[in-house]
């Protein structure tokens, strides 16, 4: 009796696991796409609530091309890599930068070229970087441009600021900036351009020395290099057809473009 009973325990246990494995199981026909959805032009929500942006048009147009089902997961940036190693998302798509990071992450090749800079208000008549001195600087946190303000190179730069305050996202940095609350933000050129567009290009500019410079790629799981090796050759071939000029011209990154470059 007590064998009986053991052996139905067993099987229920089996079964259950087995359900919970199959419930678990990531569906093969599902590209899962980690962005910041308040990251424009690269991912960001327009106004009627989609996720749009240069990076998800990509993104879809490779799913398309391999009979996938693009699922776009907004993701909170500074938990991008538990995201990611947990298996919630296949890659990191969204204006993420290769540099300094290069073997933290099975990475395409870099497809953009980008730029860090400081958005001032036209108002304050700081003109260059030597106009920070004293000066309260905002960033996002994990970011870019917090790396580059971080960097080596940069320590005397960083060291003449007042403070850096780190903010989750862009929209709340110029609301500070607008505010008076901070007199200068670090962020993507893209980005910068984007913000400014949105608030009429007036009250702000854009400081002519740039703070550094990198490359954007798509970064997948080390040792997930079968996924990232099909993205590749079908950005590639979307690069021979001219439906990444096309894509890239659409947000007006067109002479952003570093995919195929030697």
């Amino acid at each position: 009796m007590i064998k009986k009973f053991t052996l139905l325990i067993m099987l229920i246990l089996g079964t259950v696991f087995l359900f919970a494995c199959g419930n678990n199981a990531k569906d093969s026909n599902k590209f899962v796409v980690g962005f910041d959805a308040e990251f424009p032009p690269y991912g960001f929500k327009d106004d009627t609530g989609e996720y749009v942006g240069f990076d998800l048009d990509l993104a879809q147009e490779v799913a398309d091309r391999n009979g996938l089902e693009l699922v776009k997961q907004p993701i909170d940036w500074d938990a991008k890599d538990m995201e990611l190693k947990s298996g919630n998302i296949d890659c990191i798509w969204n204006g993420f930068t290769i540099n300094g990071r290069e073997d933290d992450y099975a990475w395409s090749s870099p497809y953009i070229n980008n730029s860090q800079v400081f958005v001032v208000g036209t108002a304050s008549k700081i003109n260059n970087q030597a106009g920070l001195a004293d000066k309260v600087v905002a960033v996002q946190k994990d970011s870019s441009a917090l790396a580059a303000i971080n960097n080596k190179e940069n320590n005397a730069l960083k060291k003449s600021f007042k403070k850096v305050i780190e903010f989750g996202d862009y929209n709340t940095a110029f609301l500070e900036l607008e505010m008076g609350t901070v007199d200068a933000i670090a962020m993507d050129i893209g980005v910068a351009k984007v913000q400014m567009e949105s608030r009429n290009n007036t009250g702000f500019q854009i400081l002519p020395d740039y703070l550094s410079s990198e490359k954007y790629g798509v970064g997948f799981l080390l040792g997930n290099e079968e996924l990232r090796d099909k993205v590749e050759a079908t950005l590639m071939e979307m690069l021979e057809d001219g439906t990444f000029l096309e894509i890239a011209q659409k947000w007006d990154l067109q002479d952003s473009i570093a995919l195929g470059e030697k």
